[in-house]
């Protein structure tokens, strides 16, 4: 957009906005919107590509606010540039049902790529959605075409760059050379304790030329004309960019501005007075004038820029149009037309060869089996891809001049998760990235982002109990499952055989309205045989797996378990005690299966008793409180997985006592 509107007057306009809106709300923090001001006017006036009418649109710039806390920066800009979000919106800022949460939320507010709020995280989708950038532009890109080309703008705060992620990140980013992502810094030396030096006193410059970084210092960050030249130099650069802008926080606020106070809080009446006087701003709380509006739309711009890649798009089509209907497909988050053929075929492989294999490999199979007719895999481990078993045989690992699909994340947990996160936002792939169990505690954030935005990320855990042995406790799962099971939308599989882990797998890959776990053994664990309609019910979650007439009572398992129930069920039967198996590899999709469904599997009456090598507590829904559960309440010990079994209780012996017990 090019307006003769002084750029000062643009950025009057978002102070404004953003201390009425925190005002009306007595909640919010008006300090960073305030301080970034001419930064956002830089950047959304003179270089973001976008079209406020088509918020979708496929090679628009990215933008992440990591500082999610000054939501209000974003807001004010989606509006002023003339998304569907009207002043209204802004009045309920951080009200029930509004379009302008607390923080920025995805498909909450038009023109949000993501969530943002826990410091970090949204920084580190950013270096996800680079990547993706990188990737589909390798492979979709043909000489004069190129269709996918945008840049991914972060801004970022002490806060952000002070939380661990920022270093896994960033690290890897710089690593990547992914030269399409950059980074605007907000230094303003403050956060909510006060002034940061207390406690935050990297060289943020030199750490980030250490990554691999083009580092510009100490720009100006009340300067447009500053940080827009920044910003064109670091477009110039062959590495991800690091801009250095100087701030005040609060800036235009006569007596708070440069402090903590202005950071969380209101201004209050009198300081926001104070406020319009010193800047020179007469127009009322939530009055845009005319001439700001018209200086800062962005739409007939933002058309413009969707016309020209359209015909881009078109020519595109033309020369290569089985290529042009994929990248659509893939945008789209479609799954290819034959990928139930596909499924339905391995499931199929599995039954005819019985394998009595680790889930982590009946895991990679499925994989292997899937990747065929799956070219938008991004696969990856957390530097344990020989364990957790994440590759396959085509596969070819990202490297910085090589647009691969295997993603070597290195020691970084967290950091893989929320790059995933950026990756899916980002469209076109579908990624995994795996670790341990144990360590899904580093990343359990990000897990809860991605349920909390219901984005198909699939998170990959192996080694998924006491059953990996020697490692001893550190490495042993105990409490991870039923504490994942615990995340709203989070979709939770702990397969117990080749048939399970590939039905879990078609479900993860299915699923469009969240992510997904997938917990795997290290231990070999036996084929199960099913019939066609047990086969189906798999994907409900919870099913009778072997099933007794005049079944006294209900044996319920997961995993490695299952072969226990099984075995006790036959002890049992020996004895004249009829019991029903049911295997239950995803009790948050059992859950919401018809209450019909659910009784035919649990009848009513039957007594119950759960097996899982984990905490017991998540289980009494299922059993309640005349039920059993044969589980574990306490760490595990160093020691070969079958010693540890029997320590603990897994036997057959202790499962058939406890349904005695319980039918008593």
């Amino acid at each position: 957009m090019t307006s003769t509107l002084p750029t000062s007057k643009m950025a009057n306009a978002i102070r404004a906005l953003a201390m009425d809106a925190v005002q009306k709300a007595n909640s919010g923090h008006p300090g960073m919107p305030m301080g970034m001001a001419e930064i956002a006017v830089a950047l959304w006036a003179k270089h973001y590509r976008h079209n406020p009418a088509n918020p979708k649109w496929i090679n628009r710039d990215r933008f992440v606010l990591s500082n999610g806390h000054g939501s209000m920066l974003q807001y004010a800009l989606l509006h002023l540039t003339g998304y569907d979000l009207p002043m209204d919106e802004l009045r309920n800022f951080r009200q029930m049902h509004s379009k302008t949460p607390g923080h920025p939320e995805l498909d909450v507010t038009p023109g949000i790529e993501t969530t943002t709020g826990p410091l970090g995280q949204g920084l580190t989708n950013a270096v996800g959605m680079a990547l993706a950038e990188k990737l589909l532009a390798a492979e979709f890109n043909q000489p004069a075409f190129p269709i996918v080309d945008h840049y991914t703008y972060t801004f970022v705060g002490d806060g952000c760059l002070m939380e661990g992620i920022s270093h896994e990140a960033c690290s890897l980013a710089g690593t990547l050379r992914l030269s399409k992502l950059i980074v605007l810094y907000d230094d303003n030396g403050i956060s909510i304790d006060g002034h940061v030096e207390g406690w935050f006193k990297d060289d943020t410059p030199k750490r980030f030329e250490a990554y691999g970084w083009n580092v510009i210092r100490s720009v100006d960050g009340h300067d447009v004309e500053a940080v827009n030249a920044a910003i064109h130099q670091a477009k110039l650069a062959d590495k991800p960019t690091l801009i250095c802008c100087k701030t005040v926080i609060g800036k235009g606020s006569p007596n708070l501005a440069g402090t903590d106070k202005v950071h969380g809080a209101a201004l209050g009446d009198k300081e926001i007075a104070a406020v319009r006087e010193a800047l020179g701003w007469t127009s009322a709380p939530f009055e845009i004038p005319e001439d700001v509006y018209s200086a800062w739309d962005a739409k007939v711009q933002g058309q413009r820029f969707e016309t020209q890649w359209d015909l881009l798009f078109a020519a595109y089509t033309v020369e290569f149009p089985a290529q042009s209907a994929e990248l659509i497909r893939r945008m789209k988050g479609e799954l290819p037309g034959n990928f139930d053929q596909t499924l339905s075929a391995y499931v199929a492989t599995c039954v005819e060869k019985q394998e009595t294999i680790a889930t982590r490999k009946a895991s990679q199979n499925a994989i292997q089996a899937l990747a065929q007719v799956l070219p938008e895999f991004l696969g990856g481990s957390a530097d344990l891809t020989g364990s957790n078993l994440t590759n396959w045989k085509e596969c070819v690992a990202v490297r910085r001049d090589v647009a691969g699909n295997h993603i070597n994340y290195g020691v970084r947990e967290f950091g893989m998760s929320a790059m995933m996160n950026g990756i899916t936002l980002h469209g076109g792939y579908i990624p995994f990235g795996a670790t341990f169990l144990t360590f899904s505690d580093y990343s359990r954030n990000a897990l809860r982002m991605a349920a909390l935005m219901k984005i198909r990320s699939i998170f990959v855990f192996t080694h998924d109990s006491i059953g990996l042995g020697e490692d001893g406790p550190t490495h042993q799962s105990v409490e991870h499952v039923s504490s994942l099971r615990l995340i709203p939308h989070l979709d939770n599989w702990r397969p117990c055989d080749t048939v399970e882990s590939a039905v879990a797998w078609g479900y993860a890959v299915k699923r469009h309205d969240g992510p997904s776990t997938l917990i795997f053994s290290r231990q070999n664990l036996p084929f199960q045989p099913r019939d066609a309609a047990q086969i189906a019910n798999i994907a409900r979650g919870g099913y009778i797996l072997k099933d007794a007439k005049g079944a006294k009572g209900i044996i319920i398992a997961t995993g490695s378990e299952i072969e226990l129930a099984v075995k006790a069920a036959d002890v049992l039967a020996a004895e004249g005690i009829a019991v029903r198996v049911v295997s239950m590899p995803s009790t948050d999709v059992f859950d919401r299966q018809e209450a019909a469904y659910k009784a035919s599997v649990l009848e009513h009456g039957l007594p119950r008793v759960a097996i899982e090598a984990g905490v017991t507590s998540g289980w009494y829904k299922y059993v309640g409180l005349e039920g059993a559960v044969v589980g574990l309440d306490t760490f595990g010990e160093s020691a070969p997985a079958g010693v540890l079994f029997k320590h603990f209780g897994f036997t057959v012996e202790n499962v058939v006592a406890k349904v005695k017990l319980t039918l008593a």
